[in-house]
């Protein structure tokens, strides 16, 4: 999941100060514009821990008031800095007095519970596919450009075992990110590919370490398209969340078999990384000249160093509402008008500009890449009637 880039008060100080000029000049300005981007390109080991609970009952779990303890649907808990995990569901009640939200334990998977800090996630369910889910798994690599990615095999079943399934998670996150989609997936009787991608916790490390946007990323995806297609796939449905659907669409467009690609699913996508760029600055209190110059470091040929990016990373080239004559697949695309972190107003853009291949399905409330914890059955229902 994509976080917010809270940058540090001397960072921040600085931006204030230049934030009324007109043209960023100076070594200052180029300092918080390549700190700025830097925090965007690397990927984050350490999440902060964002829930205190406060009270345990055996079916009950009650927690500080703050914005995410007050969201509707059902959520993960990471527990112990992420050792163990709890699922979460509906809020049963609040109370004004002590700022508390009491909320349903629908499981301890692993770990124990206690009093304390904990992390909210929006996966709900955390593992292997075989023991979050109770499906079928084979833990396997694909061979990738820049190594072996780890991945999660979950074989199909019946007439339609060779159409296959390829997910992407998002920045940041696991690959725990795409187990919601499993079930659907399952029950359409499609082979699933749960696959990860460079700089990933788990996955092997590009040249410099840092992300791409995509414009690297995509031959993971391209590797995984493949690794289907020599197990004999007929087709393949690609699914992507958050920076994932950046990297689908670039695999859609640069991979020499994305004509094996039938269909796309992207959740919460980010189709034009100007536009999360442009915004996680306004979160952040960086002003635009700054976000502006961010971005020209980031793309040159020379000045990208200063990002410490191996090659230039042209952010136009994720714009897809810019490019969405070039969008050749059919696409269902499913983004909540409350995402905090990547807006919706690209994706709502995308589909007005080719409404022959894209279906939008808006959504409301939901956080980053939590419409399926918000409303599952819609959120199965779309995708289980545009895969089949």
């Amino acid at each position: 999941m994509l976080k917010t880039w809270r940058l540090t008060k001397t960072i921040g100080l600085t931006a204030a100060v230049l934030g009324g000029a007109a043209t960023v000049v100076g070594a200052a300005g180029v300092g918080v514009a390549a700190y700025f981007m830097r925090r965007i390109v690397t990927p984050e080991r350490d999440q902060p821990e964002d829930a205190r609970i406060v009270g345990l009952t055996s079916a009950t779990v009650t927690f500080e008031r703050e914005e995410q303890a007050l969201a509707p649907g059902r959520y993960g808990l990471w527990l112990d800095h992420g050792a163990g995990h709890a699922r979460i569901g509906e809020i049963i009640s609040q109370d004004d007095e002590s700022r508390t939200v009491t909320r349903e334990l629908l499981g301890v998977d692993e770990g124990t519970i206690e009093l304390g800090p904990a992390r909210w996630s929006g996966y709900y369910y955390a593992g292997p596919p075989s023991e979050s889910l109770g499906l079928p798994c084979q833990e396997i690599t694909v061979r990738g450009p820049v190594g072996d990615l780890p991945a999660w095999l979950v074989p199909g079943h019946g007439e339609r075992a060779d159409r296959w399934a390829v997910l992407v998670h998002g920045r940041g996150a696991l690959r725990d990110e795409c187990l919601r989609a499993l079930p659907t997936l399952r029950e359409l009787g499609l082979t699933s590919l749960v696959v990860g991608y460079r700089n990933d916790i788990d996955g092997p490390a590009s040249t410099d370490g840092r992300y791409n946007l995509g414009l690297s990323e995509w031959e993971d995806v391209d590797a995984a398209i493949r690794h289907a297609l020599d197990r004999g796939a007929s087709e393949v449905v690609l699914f992507g969340w958050s920076m994932g659907g950046a990297i689908v669409l670039q695999a859609l467009d640069r991979s020499p078999v994305a004509d094996r690609v039938s269909k796309v699913v992207l959740n919460a996508p980010v189709i034009d990384w100007g536009d999360v760029i442009s915004h996680q600055a306004d979160i952040n209190r960086v002003p635009s000249p700054l976000a502006a110059l961010g971005r020209e470091l980031l793309s040159g040929t020379v000045s990208r160093r200063v990002i410490g990016v191996a090659q230039p990373v042209d952010v136009a080239e994720t714009n897809w509402v810019a490019r969405a004559d070039e969008l050749r697949h059919p696409v269902l695309l499913i983004h909540s008008e409350d995402d905090e972190f990547v807006p919706c107003g690209p994706s709502a853009a995308l589909a007005d500009a080719r409404p022959d291949l894209v279906t939008f399905e808006r959504w409301k409330v939901a956080r980053h890449c939590r419409e399926w914890n918000v409303d599952p059955v819609r959120w199965e229902s779309v995708v289980h009637e545009f895969c089949r």
